[in-house]
């Protein structure tokens, strides 16, 4: 098979959707592999390393999609990349598609195969290739909103462990999967109080059994968010429906109840944002005040951090690629229910029921 990977041009993105361990891997199952030029440079991975491994370095993205049987990416595809798609052409990457009409709709038009890294399924049930940039993203989170916190940046002047004499942040956490438990850990090192707020009981079990001491679990509900606004410095929204649009936790009235240049930092804006007042932003801009709370919706939070979210994601994705090139993403989907249930479209139909039920259209079971 011919696998592509050009290079990601959404702003501020400096992920790469394959290293060359993955070039050469792909190279000895006899699969040809097409590497845009500078395809790695964000993540300090230059055209000479994969070249070694055995890639064909091209010049543009045009190029490495009209020759590829299968894209490998990062990111959705942007408008410029919508007519570049062709029928049948796997498309493997993060997608996202409740958040967007517009993406849908051109992906659909398409006519290719979208299979999205975030609702891939292991045999546990987990999600494989969304938890390394939901660790990744938990963790940047607190690092982010300590960063927001300071006054230079237009925040309270809040320092998120204190000092002797002065109490530290408090920290509200909204879900407590992976996105949550991370950044729960980091602030927790800090020495911060932190609230995690989950509405699944065994789940919020388990996570007081590990965490430390200062960090405490509450039932998710309207009552108890609106409840705790009012004290905390910094919310983190970590909430995540597989495929589906986030809810709405924190409502424009709620901002009200917050203290003046507290922050929200939304990491569920890549499915919409779980907070009514959110809208995407960049690295190079990303916060914006709303009622006087300070809001940081960058929808691509691990590319701050390319090198390290970069061998992360491919780390776990490689062996889907090989899996897909090997057999066809119909053999291989048919031979792992997990791989089957990452297949959000084909030939223009929606094969992911929380995806057509985002926007009430009609979903076509793979």
């Amino acid at each position: 098979m011919i696998v592509g990977v050009p290079k990601e041009i959404k702003t501020d993105e400096y992920r790469v959707g394959m290293v060359p361990a993955g070039v050469a891997e792909l190279r000895a199952h006899h699969h040809t592999v097409l590497m845009e030029k500078g395809a790695g440079v964000g993540s300090g991975i230059d055209d000479e390393a994969y070249a070694s491994a055995g890639a064909e370095i091209v010049q543009t993205a045009a190029e490495v999609y009209r020759r590829a049987e299968m894209v490998v990416k990062v990111k959705e595809p942007l408008p410029a990349e919508h007519d570049l798609l062709r029928k049948d052409q796997v498309l493997f990457t993060y997608f996202h598609f409740a958040a967007s009409r517009e993406l849908t709709d051109a992906v659909l038009a398409s006519g290719c195969v979208a299979i999205a890294y975030e609702t891939v399924r292991s045999a546990a049930g987990t999600l494989p290739l969304l938890t390394p940039m939901s660790e990744v993203a938990g963790r940047l989170s607190i690092q982010e909103g300590a960063k927001c916190l300071e006054r230079p940046m237009g925040g309270r002047g809040t320092l998120l462990s204190g000092v002797a004499g002065v109490e530290p942040a408090h920290i509200m956490i909204l879900g407590g999967g992976v996105v949550g438990t991370n950044a729960a850990k980091i602030a927790a090192g800090f020495g911060a109080r932190v609230t995690l707020f989950d509405v699944n009981v065994d789940r919020m079990r388990y996570l007081d059994d590990i965490m430390p001491a200062n960090v405490n679990t509450v039932m998710s509900n309207r009552h108890n968010i609106r409840d705790r606004l009012k004290d905390t410095d910094l919310v983190i929204g970590a909430v995540l429906i597989e495929g589906a649009k986030a809810p709405r936790l924190i409502l424009r009235e709620d901002l009200k109840l917050m203290k003046s240049r507290s922050v929200i930092v939304d990491v569920a804006i890549d499915q919409g944002g779980c907070c009514e007042t959110s809208r995407p932003t960049t690295h190079s801009d990303p916060t914006y005040v709303v009622d006087e709370v300070i809001h940081y919706c960058v929808a691509n939070m691990p590319g701050a951090v390319a090198r390290t979210s970069t061998y992360a994601l491919t780390n776990a994705t490689l062996p889907y690629v090989v899996k897909l090139a090997d057999a066809g993403w119909r053999k291989a989907a048919g031979a792992d229910p997990g791989l089957a249930n990452g297949v959000n479209m084909v030939a223009g139909k929606i094969t992911c029921e929380a995806v057509a039920d985002s926007f009430g259209l009609e979903c076509a079971p793979l």
